[in-house]
């Protein structure tokens, strides 16, 4: 566990570092959402899912959904560190003709299994993908990603209720709960609390946990893919907006950053300094 947590904590480092660079091409982005859920994207693509960097089409691969569109910029990194997309391209961020749009868009991007921004669709989605899947006996999982502002939406609670009826113990869900929307704190603009009781009442196996604590998400992945209960898991992840980068988690309003040229190489100063003395711990 202690090399493949030190493995994973060096992918998420680089995770951070590709979205960071990326936000400096265009001086703005979700780079706060990018930072907070690098940990959780540096365990699924560096230990969980199932599929082959030089073949994303591959039918035997574990499907990755970005329900949270506005997200693409920590999905390219995390695509870039696995290899599916080439780190070159990340300087075409959100240009015209790049692989790489500033929302996550399936026709354009290896590796991107929907075009997420709408939010609430990605858990409908993923019901109807574990339920094909199933039909077609074929093994591989569907992961769900989403955030905390799609539980603000009544069409993620029917798509719960779904899978839980269906039991598709093949679907998990990966809800970041960074309590931050564009019009404000999450919990202000609809509580949603309990999480824990209302997704275990909807029939879910249900985990909690520090998103940023890569330990810790690493055995919740793990826990959710191996259980052998027939039904949905979904892990809750309590994560920080900016983490690594304390400017950036302090500021009050950071759901779409906007950042000064020389803020960007500060950022990434700051990352650097933190790896390596992190290394030398």
């Amino acid at each position: 566990m202690t090399d493949l947590a030190t493995t994973l904590r060096g992918r998420a480092y680089r995770i951070r570092r590709y979205a960071l660079r990326m936000g400096e091409v265009q001086g703005q982005g979700y780079i706060g959402q990018a930072l907070g859920w690098a940990d959780v994207l540096a365990v699924a693509y560096g230990h969980a899912l199932n599929y082959r960097p030089n073949e994303p089409e591959w039918e035997g691969r574990d499907r990755f959904l970005l329900s949270h569109g506005h997200y693409a910029i920590a999905l390219y990194a995390a695509l870039i560190e696995a290899g599916v997309v080439a780190e070159s391209e990340l300087e075409s961020y959100g240009s015209d003709d790049s692989r790489l749009p500033m929302s996550g868009m399936a026709t354009y991007t290896p590796g991107m299994e929907m075009s997420g921004g709408s939010l609430g669709h990605g858990l409908g989605i993923g019901v109807g993908m574990a339920l094909g899947l199933r039909q077609k006996n074929n093994p591989a999982f569907v992961y769900n990603s989403m955030s905390d502002g799609e539980l603000d939406e009544g069409s993620t609670w029917e798509a719960a209720m779904g899978a839980a009826h269906h039991r598709l113990s093949n679907l998990i869900c990966l809800v970041d709960i960074n309590n931050q929307q564009a019009d404000g704190p999450s919990g202000k603009v609809l509580g949603f609390e309990p999480l824990v009781d209302k997704w275990t009442a909807f029939g879910w196996h249900v985990q909690r946990v520090d998103g940023n604590d890569l330990v810790a998400v690493l055995k919740a992945f793990n826990t959710a893919r191996y259980l052998t209960e027939a039904k949905p898991r979904v892990i809750l992840f309590d994560t920080l907006m900016g983490k690594g980068v304390p400017f950036l988690e302090q500021r009050e309003k950071n759901h779409f950053i906007r950042v000064e040229s020389p803020e960007w190489r500060l950022a990434l100063e700051i990352l650097d300094q933190s790896q390596t003395e992190g290394a030398l711990a």
